[in-house]
């Protein structure tokens, strides 16, 4: 692993590390994008699925969106088309220095500039891979229906936005006005359905924060999709178990022929 460091087209600085691949047989290069309130770690999942994948045979790179970890920034400035952009800095790195098959992993939030990127990333993603993905951002933010959704975003957080000018996430991630208000305005559920790139869904049915279901029902009438189910998980897969089953559940999938994707959904 070496680390590097991506500029986003507005200027940021985004903190990245890159791991080789292994063996003589590239199969491609791998991006990372993790979620709210985390980094380019993942909390460590996405540095073992890159080690993972590395010993299969891709190059991954994994970066910090705009705000987060040791990336550019501040956490109330951080916006979805900030991410948007943060992602295609990550992409275009990728593609002047590891030209060849492209996918994508995104969790949770990190699915958000993901999906909403498919239409300029059709052409170029071979795969997608989208761990417990935010897809409806009114229904988990703006109406959240789940209980960490009205832990954070209930009416009571709702007010600070007036007051303060954010709300505080989990008592520790400053979320801002301008990222709340795009809540009300991006849909990355209608971009990821219209998407034919290959995508696997991998989701615990137990989720308090993302819902399962429309995770699921986006995979049902999305064309060449899997699904994944993790038995009994909350969000972000919560025993090394699972967290293990999603990794190697997704090394897996990308390792996969072409012919053996879309069969089946767990």
């Amino acid at each position: 692993m070496r680390h590097v460091e991506l500029t986003s087209i507005d200027g940021l600085r985004l903190e990245a590390a890159v791991h080789l691949a292994g063996g003589r047989d590239a199969r491609g290069t791998v991006i990372q994008a993790h979620g709210i309130n985390a980094n380019m770690t993942e909390g460590g999942m996405f540095v073992r699925l890159a080690e993972k994948l590395a010993d299969a045979g891709f190059t991954v790179l994994r970066f910090s969106f705009r705000g987060h970890g040791a990336s550019g920034g501040t956490q109330r400035g951080a916006t979805i088309a900030g991410e948007m952009l943060d992602l295609q800095a990550a992409v275009e790195y990728v593609a002047d220095q590891f030209p060849g098959r492209l996918s994508i992993v995104a969790a949770s939030f990190g699915a958000v500039s993901t999906s909403l990127s498919l239409p300029w990333l059709e052409g170029r993603l071979d795969r997608l891979v989208l761990w417990n993905p935010v897809l409806d951002l009114q229904r988990t933010f703006v109406h959240p229906e789940l209980p960490w959704g009205k832990e954070n975003y209930g009416p009571e957080q709702q007010e600070l936005l007036s007051t303060q000018g954010y709300l505080v996430v989990d008592d520790e991630f400053e979320l801002g006005r301008v990222l709340f208000e795009e809540f009300g305005h991006y849909r990355p559920l209608d971009t990821l359905t219209a998407s034919t790139v290959p995508t696997l869904v991998v989701h615990g049915d137990r989720d308090t924060a993302v819902s399962y279901e429309i995770a699921r029902q986006a995979a049902a009438v999305k064309p060449n999709a899997d699904f994944h189910t993790i038995q009994g998980s909350d969000h972000g897969f919560d025993t090394r178990e699972r967290e293990d089953e999603a990794i190697a559940t997704t090394v897996a999938w990308l390792t996969g022929s072409d012919r053996e994707r879309g069969r089946g959904r767990a």
